[in-house]
């Protein structure tokens, strides 16, 4: 009874005719059932309209072969067909099965809405209404995603803002801890301005392609896969068309990569060698002065910063070919879409609707892969970036801390003494000093006294272990230098 009131209050003017109700189905059976019931809604409702319309029916009689025109408005259709011979009659029905074969599944369910909505009309119902509170409930599932997808982005934006800045942080902290740690050796394998660069520009690179890759990489690939599931199930026929516009910004990509991977590598290198002579030339500007030789300076500077300006400006003019060709791939797969697609529709194979929502799911598809493209051209020089900044992070360091460390004598304070010491520079063939014996005692002046290149300054920089004597031993307060701490020992000293 309350069902029953309820179909009325829906369906006003149910009369006594006989009403049938559909039951609960699953997805799979309406799918299964839509094309069935669609095709003989669809024909009912068209015979229906031909009988009513002189337009309508001589366009379905020159689709039948049978001349509806000339039947008497308010004739009943359907008993006049029981009334044809089987001969006409199943020429009749081939004709409409041969019309329904060219038509999409989904373009006769939807075609067989109009017969529907009539249906509803004719029981009382307000189908308007019913569409209208279909678009604002939608409509409002779309808003309510549509600020979750703002909310998304911006929590997104803040966590890859500050993971990249965590990651350059803590590379700037190792790299400075590393560099700390080295050994005059090290220093003459990274020049300082080199060490500079990795510490600010090559730490840079790394930190903005972690950003990027977090709000990117990670997102562009699930936009993509959607975008493709949704085309390939809106019309499939026309997937194709996606697959070419991939595969030519994926060629273009691969041209742009190796063009410029060396160049990135190069730019690197470049801009070490314009901090190397800044810094020189500020480090020792009094010295330029003194003897006048600020012309071949700023030549030295004019040619540093021209090759590094040269280099990205090459670079830079590479890159700007990516942005057009994406352009020109984009509008040209649009009217791909709408080309091929104006032809299926025409063909009742597709609807206008399919269409344009395929023309918008390629557009997707396009620019996830473009994304990750600029992913692919970006990472090549942070790699170069990242790969400088773990050649100065695995570097180990030659003078290291003993394992057990020993003490200093506090009783004894000042005392130097080289035994049989000889030292030789790394990769070098010879030694630059041979079997050193002294002892330096407190409250004595010891002078060491030699030409220039004679090991001086070589023999100076054993005692606080900037380098370790290749043979022999050095001994401060009694003890060799190379069983205590480098904190230690300085400290003394």
């Amino acid at each position: 009874a309350s069902d029953a009131a309820a179909i009325l209050k829906r369906f006003p003017l149910i009369d006594s005719t006989e009403v049938y109700r559909l039951n609960d189905l699953s997805k799979d059976q309406v799918a299964q059932l839509n094309p069935i019931t669609g095709k003989a809604l669809l024909a009912v409702y068209t015979l229906e309209q031909a009988s009513a319309d002189p337009q309508k029916a001589a366009a379905l009689s020159q689709q039948t072969g049978m001349d509806l025109t000339k039947i008497p408005a308010g004739t009943d259709v359907f008993a006049l067909l029981k009334q044809l011979p089987p001969a006409q009659l199943q020429s009749i029905t081939g004709a409409v099965n041969t019309a329904f074969a060219k038509m999409d599944s989904r373009v006769i369910t939807q075609a067989a809405n109009a017969a529907v909505k009539a249906e509803y009309s004719a029981l009382g119902a307000n189908p308007q209404k019913t569409q209208t509170n279909y678009i604002l409930r939608v409509g409002g599932i779309m808003l309510l995603l549509t600020l979750l997808v703002v909310f998304c982005t911006i929590i997104i934006s803040y966590l890859s803002a500050r993971t990249g800045a965590g990651v350059a942080r803590d590379l700037r902290r190792d790299i400075f801890k590393k560099v700390s740690s080295f050994s005059k050796a090290e220093f003459e394998t990274f020049s300082t301005a080199s060490l500079i660069t990795r510490s600010t520009n090559d730490v840079t690179q790394v930190q903005m392609i972690t950003t990027m890759m977090m709000r990117m990489v990670f997102f562009a690939p699930i936009m993509a896969i959607g975008a493709i599931i949704r085309a390939v199930q809106t019309s499939p026929s026309m997937t194709w068309i996606i697959a070419v516009g991939v595969a030519a910004l994926l060629v273009m990509v691969v041209v742009l990569f190796t063009i410029t991977l060396p160049r990135f590598n190069l730019m690197q290198k470049l801009g070490d060698r314009l901090n190397l002579v800044t810094r020189e030339s500020l480090s020792g500007l009094m010295v330029i002065r003194a003897f006048n030789t600020q012309g071949f300076e700023l030549d030295r500077f004019d040619k540093a910063n021209v090759d590094l300006t040269k280099n990205s400006l090459f670079v830079g003019r590479v890159m700007t070919i990516l942005f057009p060709f994406m352009t020109l791939v984009m509008s040209g797969l649009s009217l791909l879409v709408i080309w091929v697609g104006s032809k299926q529709v025409a063909a009742s194979t597709i609807q206008v609707g399919d269409m344009m929502a395929f023309l918008q799911y390629a557009m997707q598809v396009v620019f996830s892969f473009l994304m990750i493209s600029m992913m692919f051209i970006f990472l090549p020089r942070a790699a170069i970036s990242g790969r400088r900044i773990d050649e100065v992070l695995r570097v180990e360091p030659v003078i290291k801390d003993p394992v057990e460390p020993k003490s200093f004598d506090t009783n004894s304070r000042g005392l130097v003494e080289f035994r049989n010491v000889s030292f030789r520079y790394p990769n070098a063939e010879e030694n630059v000093i041979c079997n050193v014996n002294f002892t330096a005692k407190p409250g004595e002046t010891t002078a060491i006294i030699g030409s220039t290149g004679s090991g001086k300054s070589t023999l100076i920089n054993l005692i606080p272990r900037f380098f370790d004597a290749t043979e022999g031993a050095i001994y401060v307060d009694g003890r060799d230098v190379r069983e205590v701490t480098q904190e230690d020992l300085r400290e003394r000293i």
